[in-house]
């Protein structure tokens, strides 16, 4: 029996398709020992996945006295000075999104970054890889809420349970399930534990449109 096709693949970005995570992190960490704070890599750590405001208003908690838009602006535009020297793309991750752009397959980029800086991660991938950008400035609640994925979905056109989310982060993946998206966890800087309604791969390398078709099939069938 052939494998149905997912109706859409929705792609975290921050740590899921470029790994930007140790760039937010020194960011935070410059951002609160400005005002005289001490931030360290395990705090950094607690905001993975999480959206901008949300981590600004923990690093005002912290010390700094700067309005919510003004920390979320300062920390993204210290991550894309990083980011136009260098990208580190996930491993696997351009391939598998390729396969399936070339099968003709909608896609979304869902994050809690802001949109500005989705825009230019996108335009450094080398074929057309997204029909949307569905950004953390985009939407009401943030992940873990489904919203984000939500949105994508609506955007699309399509069902969000046909649809197939890759995620990161414990937050990134309680938003994609609670949206009803088949979902896969793929961890890089914070481990991910098993749980119900989502799969794990340690790796995206040698993961093909095959695997994501497996996966919906593997979700749909439990969700009988």
């Amino acid at each position: 029996m052939t494998e149905q096709l997912p109706a859409a693949v929705l792609w975290d970005m921050d740590g899921t398709l470029v790994d930007t995570e140790p760039y937010w992190l020194e960011a935070e960490e410059e951002l609160v020992g400005s005002f005289g704070g001490t931030w360290t890599h395990e705090d950094g750590l607690t905001l993975v996945g999480s959206g901008l405001t949300d981590s600004a208003a923990i690093l005002q908690g912290r010390g700094v006295a700067m309005p919510v838009d003004e920390i979320v602006n300062w920390l993204t535009d210290r991550v894309m000075e990083r980011i136009a020297e260098r990208v580190s793309w996930r491993p696997g991750a351009l391939e598998l999104l390729a396969e399936v752009r070339d099968a003709g397959i909608p896609t979304a980029l869902v994050t809690m970054s802001l949109t500005r800086m989705a825009e230019v991660v996108v335009a450094l991938i080398p074929f057309p890889a997204f029909d949307f950008i569905v950004g953390g400035d985009q939407v009401e609640h943030n992940k873990p809420h489904p919203d984000p994925y939500l949105r994508a979905a609506n955007l699309l056109g399509v069902d969000v349970t046909c649809a197939i989310a890759i995620e990161d982060s414990a937050t990134g993946l309680a938003s994609a399930v609670a949206s009803g998206a088949a979902s896969v966890g793929v961890p890089l800087h914070v481990p991910l534990g098993p749980g119900r309604g989502y799969e794990i791969w340690p790796s995206l390398a040698g993961k093909t449109l095959a695997d994501l078709s497996g996966l919906l099939g593997a979700a749909r069938s439990s969700a009988a």
